[in-house]
């Protein structure tokens, strides 16, 4: 059967020896059998860009698999599936736009039979032309005709389940077997599957001895790849548990008690939090504690470190109680890229690094030589989407239940928990594509695999695909207590995928799930790029397509108008309002001359103002334009139909934190007690803004990572988290590493080398303190949770203000009985300024007692009716 691929050609090379002969299509050109250019939409319809052929001049060849190669000229015909031409309906139109434009053909009635038989072995597409010959051969995409002729397996339940007697089920519809290979105390075990014809699903039933084994598949399928029928050994894509590293799943039952912490089943979450009121801080289960000195060394890294009374436990619940409602962790799935057994890990030598100079290279060469094998990856990365990465416990055979005690300490802390969820790629297509050859992952027109995301792209358009998303989220949700998820380049999913998941988590009950599946949030990065972008094969999970859904995307408008620049600068020193655009130019031409940076800095004022209103696209601004009338890179700056769809953010895991992109963008001779007000200012701008407020963990607290713009395996070294003020901030750790960053070690430098950028325990205290203030002040005034759109245009207005500065006023009547209006001012200059007030004022309570000298001296002057700020500072006003 391994000469699938042979035998076709054959078949075709015979048919056309009776015509006249004709040169086969080069490769690339026409299509080849190592490409699939054909698209088989769904059981009747096949797509094929290029000429169309004559009637009666397509036709898919198909091996059916059983039958012996070799069979005589008069048996072909048992291998053709006739192709009519016809047109695409308007719904297939809708469904397949980026084939809406190209031949299509339509299957003959009296072929139709054949279908089901084909798909389960090697198909190909044959165009001929007037005279008859062959002019075109290809492969065949397959995602679309089987979503329709097993569209019935969206209602089936996958992986292992069950309560006493075990059933696994896998959906493996081009499969011709399926076998579960279970591994006990005497070996490898073969029982044969059983396949429901109308699902393509196929099962087992075991008996109770079956629970706590290993076990994967073997499919034997035809595999485009090899052009051959094989047989594959894989792990279940629905598994919820594996052995070390993923090499096989193991059959469990989330409900087992075994499987539970104490308490487990008790425990309650904090309160739930309506999303525009959420204040998200961004961590790494690995960077919380690794670096914490009163974490015992055995578990720092690991999930039971958030069950410690440690200085890291310490401040969550010092954050919690400042009005820090969510954590956020990085992606705590199956990873493929870190070692599980800490034997196989091997961590670069830290006393080594710490004896260097801040501004060498040998900190970067040292961290790269074990890159490879240490503890350290961000983890987007996914091997197996509804198992706990096992790196992250003490033992990866006890990584459910230790996951589960994380969550629980968590919401013990009064923080709800966030999932980071990467369900737009795969680190590879080793789990989901030898179940389902060409189907999981997206093609490409000619057939090859999708890498925009820079790994193996997955394709949630496709109804299996998408349900494993879904059923995978409720899986999180309902067994681990999950209440939010972040959804990685969400633009490269379907905006119906994100609504079937938001469906799917408001049907959750405390009564039936013990989880209110309402009170989940969801967000994710709407950015569209790739072969998706501009909506080209389905409506996107992006920006502007999920206003009036309740989804949140970050907010890149906001980030960049108070950075200054963009991510991707070759230059990093270009300015924004928080970054000295408003009166401390840094001197780099790249910032242009005074006339520029102040039609830049009205330009980002403008961003920033619709981005306090939770980035409303029908928002109109003082200027008489409406957000969506504001442009971004091309972009509406404003594109939210509530607030609570807007991330506000400055800096996340991505990207330069915000103290390193400010190194880089403010005057290098910048004193540190001015830095540390410039952090401060432009996290003000995220935590009193409309919507949901985002923090990368550690900016409170000035968090550097020595200027390496994307740490994701940079190791623990300069991905640092320091919880003792008394160890620094992580800036000066080294010329950040080559791999993403040499390009700016001509900036980095001199940076890296000065010790004045380097702030002392007194520097990160009261950046911290500061932050913290700002935080009570969201979470204990109404005017910073409006909740519609309605709310923010009727009581949220800009009053004129000078350069550099910005005004915003919440009327709070009826909203507030302490107070009838409350007024910020956001002074990013370096020189006190003067604000008209409407009424008198007095500071927020939380100011008016507030460690920080400068912001005390904020006034209202009752004989001119005007605020007075000083240099740098954030003032918040109420009107009694």
């Amino acid at each position: 059967m391994g000469e699938g691929a042979e035998s076709l050609r054959d078949i075709i090379g015979r048919r056309d020896d009776r015509e006249a002969p004709r040169e086969r299509p080069a490769e690339g050109d026409h299509g080849c059998l190592g490409e699939a250019r054909a698209h088989w939409i769904d059981r009747d319809t096949v797509v094929w860009p290029g000429e169309p052929a004559c009637q009666e001049g397509a036709f898919l060849v198909f091996h059916p698999g059983d039958v012996p190669w070799g069979h005589g000229e008069q048996d072909c015909g048992a291998c053709l599936i006739r192709l009519m031409p016809g047109r695409l309906t308007g719904q297939q139109r809708v469904r397949w736009p980026h084939l809406a434009g190209h031949p299509a053909y339509k299957v003959d009635p009296q072929d139709a039979d054949l279908v089901p038989e084909a798909l389960r072995g090697q198909v190909v597409a044959v165009r001929r032309d007037p005279e008859g010959r062959v002019e075109a051969v290809t492969g065949v995409q397959l995602p679309g005709v089987l979503d329709d002729l097993y569209a019935a397996a969206a209602g089936a339940v996958l992986g292992p389940s069950g309560k006493m007697f075990p059933k696994l089920a896998v959906w493996a519809p081009t499969a011709r077997k399926v076998e579960l290979a279970l591994y006990g105390p005497t070996g490898r075990r073969v029982h044969r599957m059983r396949r429901d014809d109308e699902t393509g699903v196929w099962t087992v039933h075991g008996p109770p001895a079956w629970w706590g084994l290993e076990y994967t598949y073997l499919v034997t399928v035809y595999s485009p790849d090899a052009g051959a029928v094989v047989t594959n050994e894989v792990t279940d894509p629905y598994g919820v548990d594996v052995t070390a590293d993923g090499r096989r799943s193991r059959i469990i039952c989330l409900t087992r008690a075994a499987l539970k912490p104490p308490g487990w089943d008790r425990h309650a979450a904090p309160p739930p939090v309506p999303q525009h009121r959420a204040v998200v801080y961004e961590l790494h289960v690995r960077d919380f504690s690794a670096a914490d000195p009163t974490v015992p060394e055995e578990l720092r890294g690991t999930y039971a470190a958030f069950a410690l009374d440690s200085d890291g436990t310490r401040e969550l619940r010092a954050l919690a109680a400042d009005g820090v409602t969510h954590v956020h962790l990085l992606p705590v799935f199956d990873v493929a890229t870190i070692p599980e057994r800490r034997e196989d890990r091997t961590e670069p030598p830290a006393g080594e690094l710490a004896a260097l100079p801040p501004d060498s290279e040998r900190q970067q060469e040292i961290v790269a030589r074990t890159a490879g094998t240490d503890s350290y990856n961000w983890g987007y990365d996914p091997l197996h989407y509804t198992v706990p990465e096992g790196s992250y416990a003490t033992d990866p055979d006890a990584r459910v239940r230790e996951f589960r005690a994380m969550v629980a300490a968590l919401h013990e802390a009064g923080l709800r928990v966030v999932m980071d969820v990467v369900y737009n790629h795969t680190h590879s297509t080793a789990v989901l594509d030898p179940v389902v050859p060409g189907y999981y992952h997206r093609l490409l027109d000619d057939g090859s695999l999708a890498t925009s995301t820079c790994c193996a792209n997955t394709a949630p358009e496709h109804l299996m695909m998408g349900k494993l998303v879904v059923d995978s989220v409720v899986t999180w949700a309902r067994h681990y207590r999950v209440d939010g998820f972040r959804f990685d380049l969400m633009g490269h999913h379907p905006k119906s995928n994100l609504l079937a998941v938001r469906r799917a988590l408001d049907a959750l009950t405390p009564a039936a799930d013990g989880v209110d599946g309402k009170s989940i949030i969801l967000y994710g990065e709407g950015w569209s790029f790739g072969e998706v972008a501009g909506d080209a094969r389905f409506v996107q999970a992006t920006q502007a397509n999920l206003a009036g859904t309740g989804i949140a995307t970050f907010n890149d408008r906001l980030r960049d108008a108070v950075r200054g620049g963009a991510p991707f600068d070759a230059d990093p020193r270009v300015q924004g309002f928080g970054s000295g655009l408003a009166g401390a130019p840094n001197g780099a031409p790249v910032n242009g001359g005074p006339d520029q940076q102040r039609e830049r800095l009205a330009r980002s004022c403008e961003l920033i103002r619709i981005g306090l209103t939770g980035a409303l696209a029908g928002y109109v601004l003082p200027s008489g334009r409406a957000g969506s009338e504001i442009w971004y890179n091309g972009m509406p700056a404003g594109y939210t139909a509530a607030p609570g769809e807007a991330v506000a953010y400055v800096d996340a895991h991505d990207n330069e934190t915000l103290y390193d992109a400010l190194a880089y963008k403010l005057p290098q001779g910048t004193p540190m007690a001015d830095r540390v007000r410039m952090q401060v200012l432009s996290l003000a701008v995220v935590l009193l803004a409309q919507g949901m407020a985002f923090l990368h963990a550690g900016s409170e607290r000035l968090r550097s990572k020595s200027l390496d713009r994307n740490s994701y395996d940079s190791g623990d070294w300069f991905n640092r988290l320091l919880w003792d003020c008394a160890q620094g901030n992580g800036f000066g750790a080294g010329l950040p590493p080559r791999r993403d960053n040499e390009a700016r070690w001509p900036y980095a430098r001199p940076l890296l080398a000065d010790p004045s950028l380097r702030p002392g325990p007194a520097d990160i205290r009261a950046a911290r303190a500061m932050v913290g203030e700002l935080l009570r002040i969201r979470s204990s005034t109404p005017a910073f949770a409006l909740g519609t759109a309605e709310e923010v245009r009727r009581r949220l207005t800009f009053p004129g203000s000078a350069e550099g500065v910005i005004t915003m006023c919440i009327d709070t009547s009826g909203l507030d009985e302490r107070w009838r209006s409350v007024t910020v001012v956001f002074n990013a200059t370096p020189a006190p300024q003067a604000q008209a007030a409407g009424s008198p004022v007095t500071l927020h309570p939380v100011q008016a007692e507030s460690a920080d000298p400068v912001v005390r001296s904020s006034s209202y002057d009752p004989s001119t009716g005007t605020l007075t700020i000083p240099a740098r500072t954030v003032a918040v006003f109420v009107e009694p």
